[in-house]
């Protein structure tokens, strides 16, 4: 059942623009949602200590003198203050803490801003909270204090133990640190995740094959797999490297599959592999088309009402952010999802799942009867690029493996 929002909850006196009151979402509309998805929070930390030539994230390298911690927290704070009306009475099953480079703020930080989180939203009994961690802010006993404070999934921006690749990725940490700060997480945590990157400048199959074992080696629960991509408006679009050729990219993600598989990992997601009971809650809801609020510089949230599916960015530059948030309009840009455009935005994540995903769900999560889709699963299914029955939609080897024709065919074939 959607909940019903009390009138006290939508803002008072005059809203800023794009600061939408609840009663503004939930007029009647065009879909009709029977039942609300699952919602996560998302929380940006945009500092890092130096900004990766391949990363077009929102990230900022880090003021000379010390980060505003306390000062953020609060924009966080009144951010989410802010948001509350739009999301009263539900649940939050995760929490990812995401930049950035989280673990530059001090565990004691990261301790008050979970306190405020808690505080003003209901927590399910299992939430899943997730830190991403670099072993370049690595200090001995620092991850055992983020999980005192009550994160209990620790993400480690490892991307590889070879220090030549590191020094070409622009990471500020070597080897030795990053094999420290695993073994501190798998001390630390029962459930943590390690990034790791392939296809990187002059990798050869062998050298990719020393990094897997050595990740291998700590028994992760949790391993994503990401491909050195180039992508616009980053260090290296301007000064590309050179990469290993497609074929050789394709044959490294095969002998990934093949080392994980043999360590008791599934890859159960495009680029992600988990040992039983160990996927990752967070990304998953955002792959089932689930709902997220997103909090900080530059952060992204879409949040279902009774009638429509809303998108929100935030400011994106850090010090606007903090002035704007603490103001009460932290919202940049508010968009309604429009109609004809819910079938792509549900399958363009959803088809990065091994499972796949059920009928019902699509119907429920977008609103739409199942003949919006079934011209393209239709085609979909003619190339073989998915299997179907009448309860579910999976794609096959040969969809997962062309992620982007199978996905293209719901982007220009919907009705």
């Amino acid at each position: 059942m959607i909940p019903i929002v009390p009138a006290s909850a939508a803002s008072e006196g005059g809203e800023p623009a794009l600061q939408h009151g609840i009663t503004h979402y939930m007029r009647p509309g065009t879909l009709q949602l029977a039942a609300l998805p699952p919602l996560s929070l998302y929380v940006h930390l945009p500092w890092c200590l130096k900004k990766c030539p391949y990363c077009d994230f929102n990230s900022h390298e880090q003021p000379g003198d010390a980060l505003p911690e306390q000062r953020y927290v609060d924009a966080l704070v009144a951010d989410l203050e802010a948001a509350l009306p739009l999301i009263w009475g539900r649940s939050v099953h995760s929490i990812f803490i995401g930049g950035g480079t989280p673990s530059l703020f001090a565990p004691a930080t990261i301790d008050q801003l979970l306190g405020h989180i808690r505080a003003r939203l209901r927590l399910e009994a299992n939430c899943e909270i997730t830190l991403e961690a670099n072993p370049g802010t690595f200090e001995k006993d620092r991850f055992r204090a983020y999980r005192a404070a009550g994160v209990t999934r620790l993400s480690i921006g490892v991307q590889s133990f070879n220090d030549a690749h590191l020094q070409a990725l622009g990471r500020v940490h070597d080897r030795a640190q990053a094999l420290a700060a695993v073994e501190e997480a798998a001390q630390s945590f029962d459930t943590f995740n390690l990034d790791i990157m392939y296809a990187l400048p002059g990798q050869t199959m062998e050298q990719l094959g020393q990094d897997m074992a050595t990740a291998l080696q700590f028994a992760p629960p949790h391993i994503s797999i990401y491909h050195l991509t180039i992508e616009p408006n980053t260090y290296f679009a301007k000064f590309p490297p050179v990469i290993p050729e497609d074929d050789t990219a394709y044959a490294m993600l095969d002998h990934i599959t093949e080392l994980t598989g043999v360590a008791g990992l599934d890859r159960y997601e495009v680029s992600a592999y988990a040992a039983q009971n160990h996927r990752c809650k967070h990304n998953l809801n955002y792959w089932q088309f689930g709902d997220y609020l997103g909090i900080g510089a530059g952060a992204h949230s879409k949040l279902s009402f009774a009638h429509r599916v809303v998108r929100q960015v935030r400011f994106r530059e850090p010090r606007l952010y903090m002035d704007q948030a603490l103001a009460g309009n932290a919202v940049s840009q508010s968009d309604e999802v429009a109609r004809s455009e819910l079938p792509f935005e549900f399958m363009l994540n959803a088809l990065r799942l091994r499972n796949g995903f059920g009928l019902r769900d699509f119907s429920e999560r977008t609103g739409l009867p199942l003949t919006a889709i079934e011209a393209a699963l239709q085609e979909a299914e003619r190339k073989g690029l998915i299997e179907r029955d009448f309860a579910r939609v999976r794609p096959t080897r040969r969809g997962f493996d062309f992620l982007s024709d199978l996905q293209e065919i719901f982007l220009s074939n919907v009705g």
